[in-house]
């Protein structure tokens, strides 16, 4: 018994906040839509928050997610922006627990071998290949749109392979069972 799940999927940032929903039903994933909060005119930090926590709210509130897919920061050299991308990622959480939506994470490195196979893949792989498994017509300007939609995407490869054993032994059965994955 095949049941729809909308997945939310969220790459933080204080900046530039990317998303992406999915629609998944049976093995294939659907795109809903991509996008990005622009917050780089805005100089207050807090303010910033709010704005993260109003659009992912107001997001949940249009979709009505299942879930939440949301990139984990990665460990940089500079604390100070550690800090800023973990309050991102917290307040975009809390919009989702506010509305009891379960939240998964995943690091940038997952997320990348799930889309790519390759976990030092660039930005541009990323989008370039989730432009060919939605036949988008035109990539976003600013790709963390695409990174949001990848983290969607990674969720729902993730909760696949739980629930199928018979997942793939070896690179020539992985592209003997994803044909539209690899392009």
């Amino acid at each position: 018994m095949n049941t729809e799940k909308i997945i939310l999927g969220i790459d933080p940032g204080t900046s530039i906040m990317g998303y992406g929903l999915i629609k998944a039903v049976g093995k294939n994933p659907e795109m809903i839509t991509m996008g990005i909060l622009d917050m780089r005119k805005l100089k207050d930090h807090y303010l910033k928050l709010q704005k993260i926590f109003t659009r992912t709210l107001q997001l949940i509130d249009e979709y009505h997610p299942d879930e939440l897919a949301i990139e984990a920061p990665f460990f940089g050299k500079n604390v100070q922006s550690m800090l800023k991308l973990g309050r991102a990622q917290g307040v975009a959480m809390s919009a989702a627990l506010y509305r009891s939506i379960p939240i998964f994470e995943y690091a940038p490195r997952k997320i990348k071998i799930a889309i790519t196979g390759n976990g030092a893949a660039s930005k541009e792989q990323v989008a370039l290949l989730l432009k060919g498994m939605f036949k988008i017509k035109e990539l976003p300007a600013l790709l963390d749109a695409t990174d949001g939609l990848a983290a969607a995407v990674c969720h729902f490869y993730q909760n696949a392979s739980l629930s199928n054993n018979n997942g793939p032994k070896s690179w020539k059965d992985f592209i003997s069972k994803n044909p539209d994955r690899v392009g």
